[in-house]
């Protein structure tokens, strides 16, 4: 059932031993929203802990670094932009069909919750944002840098076409309540470790172009990673880089999981909606940049985008 902000705030006041749920292969959005929920909700003297499928990549460390993981048993678990039940990784296994409320942006969410709270924004953390007010709960210091961290990678730093007014005011606000946002959009935009680099100069290396020079693909092995001594955690910053090329509309960036399944993760320009591409196999996001998953290597997951590509160039 679609709610709205004031009962999603209501259903959180009602609960506690509160389960936050965050999507795999997280990004700032995803733990922005999920650590300023959570630090929110322990303000008001619930008991709530934030899980992950995959391991939290250290740049994020500022998020939660003061915190200690509360153990419990959950009674009510909400997921916090997760466009899908897939998109969970393999708590997916554990928790599909138990969420109890969901908190997104991504117009192609599946309903997959009780309660989902559902609106077209740049970030989730814009939504949560409100909640957190609704909640009545102050947002000092590290509430704030969650948030921002959140607005600030989902805009891609306010560049994106996607980021509006509404964004600039929030983002701001959060700076007058105390959002570092020298040192978030440093960490986030401007610092890379030295084994990113060198995964990003193989990938590079191996970029591929398909249909007329208008899909760029980037594929990276768990052998680049031992090559490397770089992780999957690290690639976040991969995929932007493939619609970066001119006469390019639609980037992949496809990371190939332990387990030898993969993720794809997609960008577009207007001319193409990323969020269909997406859709198609299962997975969501926006209109310009969407992710979907792949039980199957990487060199077939390519094929199966590149065919579903030449159709919709056509």
């Amino acid at each position: 059932m679609k709610i709205d902000v004031k009962e999603c705030a209501r259903l959180l006041k009602e609960h506690n031993n509160i389960l936050i749920l965050t999507h795999a292969h997280p990004d700032g959005d995803t733990l922005g929203s999920g650590f300023a929920l959570l630090r929110a909700l322990l303000k008001m003297g619930k008991t709530a802990r934030v899980v992950n499928d995959d391991e939290i990549p250290a740049k994020y460390g500022y998020l939660y670094s003061d915190l200690q993981p509360l153990s419990f048993k959950e009674e009510y678990i909400v997921a916090v932009d997760v466009a899908t039940e897939n998109l969970l990784g393999n708590l997916q296994h554990i928790y599909s069909g138990k969420i109890n409320l969901c908190i997104d942006h991504h117009m192609t969410n599946t309903q997959y919750a009780d309660n989902v709270l559902l609106r077209d924004a740049p970030a989730a953390c814009e939504i949560v944002y409100d909640v957190v007010n609704e909640l009545g709960t102050e947002i000092d210091s590290k509430i704030a840098d969650c948030l921002y961290t959140g607005i600030s990678t989902d805009t891609g730093c306010f560049r994106y076409a996607s980021t509006t007014a509404h964004s600039y005011r929030v983002a701001a606000k959060l700076i007058e309540l105390g959002a570092d946002n020298g040192l978030i959009n440093r960490k986030m935009f401007e610092t890379k470790s030295k084994t990113y680099v060198n995964l990003e100069r193989l990938a590079l290396n191996g970029l591929e172009l398909f249909c007329n020079d208008r899909v760029a693909v980037i594929t990276v092995t768990q052998e680049m990673y031992s090559e490397t001594g770089s992780n999957e955690q690290e690639t976040e910053a991969l995929a932007p880089l493939t619609r970066q090329i001119e006469g390019v509309e639609i980037g992949i960036t496809i990371r190939e999981k332990k387990d030898k399944t993969c993720k794809a993760s997609l960008r577009t320009y207007e001319s193409v909606n990323a969020a269909d591409l997406a859709k198609f196999f299962g997975g969501g996001g926006h209109a310009q940049a969407a992710a979907c998953r792949f039980d199957c290597s990487v060199e077939e997951a390519k094929k199966r985008l590149i065919k579903k590509c030449s159709e919709i160039l056509k």
